[in-house]
């Protein structure tokens, strides 16, 4: 046996292998796990040039595998205003103008984790102008699915009149005709985000098209640079796997180019965005993406869908009537049966479904479409996933399993569990659907559903640690049941969960030999600290393909 490069030895080791679930020393040789075992057995192997960590009974696990998060969006925005979840025009005003003295020359002066319900009223254009107005400010909802712009902002990108959106998308006129400053879902804030000059690492989520013309080396540049600050964000977090859900071929050549040149410190899944307005000849499109880019580092094999919004901004699409809009369910941004007809051809080429759906109407159709490609195209292992299900019909649940369908989930999302305000959602949602709501339990023990958690970054948080905490500690809602999972189920959900869902699973996401040498060692025992103290344990050292891509200061 080859001598091993690292050892970590005096570990609490959970590998999510059931047929090894703990050790107490890893040997890593190249990019793969060499063995695991005591440590005296681990150390025996050591060769001259082994290098020797005393892991000190921290915990180790398989890197996290982040199975939802928007990398160039998250790069890009660690750059920009971050609220914190502030509320009152005088907090927020006063963020906003120091933020504007140290970037006097910025053309936009963005904002990031507004909240819906921070100004204590619906906010508008005349409540940014009060802030700043001489130049263009904006701010983007917590959920990312809203954008709030100054006048500045509109008129400089031509929206104070409107502007033709597709289907699910809108600039929210007056009675007068002229834009309040609410611009609600991607299409319609485009031309905001265009003017902060990041349009080109939004296209993967805003239109899934290409960049025309097509971008200067400089340009490339810099759009690498934004993915490298994100990937080097999530690995100081413990994350070594991700599925980037947006994206398109650009996302993947830029990727590429990256680890051509060793600047790709994680493993990435990047999907086709398939829109509305798409043709399925474009579904050819994911398969060539499919076939041009299949490694263990750097893969496609998907297409990403959005059914529907948010319930905040109630677009998401819902059975019943809104609580405080009567009339109002939205609607679904595939119809049924189109859904169906584009979920069989994907199936059919043998590519993932993965489709955003937070109402409990857009996950009834997406439930719908899923089961219609599988009676077309028969069963396979398909591991078909359902991105957030923050609300679901009672009588969906058990077709979750009985599919196959993965339910990807977020600990962070429910109101009150991290950042996220209980107001306006639970008031939206309506107190007699709560117990429908944020289901995590009942959809792994009634439904019989596969497990993946993540944070949906820069949704939310990319910390790891945070999501755990969220996770097992959240309070049910007045009448609801306790749907938190077990601390060992939460960790397999974040591990190897997340690497079953994405078919990574032959890869990384457990800790056994031959497999990918991704770890991450906390900064303490996690399976004997209180959950109060979870957040706080910290990353002491993050390994991807034998890497060394963070350690902490001892």
């Amino acid at each position: 046996m080859q001598s091993p490069d690292l050892i970590l030895t005096n570990a609490r080791i959970l590998t999510m292998d059931d047929t090894c679930p703990r050790a107490e020393a890893i040997a890593l040789a190249g990019e793969h796990v060499l063995a695991l075992g005591t440590t005296a057995e681990m150390l025996a192997l050591a060769g001259a040039e082994t290098r020797v960590i005393d892991a000190a009974g921290r915990s180790v696990l398989p890197g996290f595998f982040e199975g939802h998060v928007h990398l160039g969006l998250g790069g890009a925005e660690l750059s920009h205003l971050h609220l914190d979840y502030l509320h009152g025009t005088e907090a927020v005003a006063a963020a906003f103008r120091a933020f504007a003295s140290t970037h006097p020359d910025r053309p936009l002066l963005m904002a990031q984790g507004a909240d819906y319900g921070m100004l204590g009223h619906p906010i508008t254009r005349h409540d940014l102008d009060a802030m700043i107005a001489d130049r263009p400010i904006a701010m983007m909802s917590h959920d990312h699915h809203t954008v709030w712009a100054n006048t500045a902002a509109l008129e400089a990108t031509g929206l104070m009149r409107g502007a033709p959106t597709p289907h699910g998308h809108e600039v929210v006129l007056d009675g007068t005709g002229l834009a309040t400053g609410e611009l609600r879902e991607f299409e319609a804030f485009a031309p905001i985000i265009a003017l902060g000059g990041e349009t080109r690492i939004n296209l993967g989520i805003a239109t899934g098209e290409e960049p025309s013309p097509a971008p200067t080396p400089a340009e490339r540049a810099a759009d690498k640079a934004m993915l490298l600050a994100g990937m080097e964000h999530c690995a100081k977090h413990g994350v070594t796997s991700l599925v980037n859900m947006d994206g398109n071929r650009y996302t993947l050549e830029l990727l590429s180019e990256m680890q051509a040149e060793g600047q790709l410190p994680l493993r990435v899944k990047v999907p086709f965005h398939f829109k509305p307005q798409m043709g399925l000849e474009a579904l050819e499109r994911a398969t060539a993406m499919t076939r041009d880019f299949d490694s263990d580092w750097l893969s496609s094999g998907f297409v990403k869908m959005f059914m529907d919004g948010v319930i905040d901004s109630r677009t998401a699409y819902m059975l019943n009537d809104y609580i405080d809009e009567p009339g109002h369910r939205s609607e679904p941004l595939f119809a049924t049966e189109t859904f169906k007809a584009i979920a069989t051809e994907i199936d059919r080429r043998g590519l993932q479904i993965a489709v955003h759906a937070i109402g409990d109407g857009a996950v009834r159709t997406t439930i719908d479409g899923i089961e219609a490609a599988q009676e077309a195209n028969g069963v396979r292992d398909a591991r078909h996933r359902i991105e957030h299900i923050e609300l679901i019909d009672r009588a969906d649940i058990a077709r979750l399993g009985a599919l196959g369908i993965t339910a990807s989930l977020q600990p962070p999302h429910p109101p009150g569990a991290m950042e996220f305000p209980l107001e306006p959602t639970l008031s939206r949602i309506g107190r007699a659907r709560w117990p429908d709501a944020y289901l995590w339990r009942t959809l792994r023990a009634e439904g019989g559903a596969h497990i993946a958690y993540s944070s949906d970054w820069p949704v939310t948080d990319v910390s790891v640690l945070r999501g755990i905490h969220a996770g097992v500690t959240r309070a049910p809602y007045e009448g609801c049941t306790d749907e938190r999972l077990s601390l060992m189920e939460t960790l397999h959900a974040y591990t190897a969960g997340g690497a079953w869902a994405a078919h990574r699973d032959h890869v990384t996401g457990t800790l056994r030999p031959g497999l990918a040498a991704d770890l991450v060692m906390l900064g303490g025992d996690i399976e004997a600290c209180g959950p109060e103290v979870i957040p706080d344990l910290g990353i002491a050292l993050t390994i991807c393909g034998g890497r060394i891509l963070w350690e902490a200061e001892a």
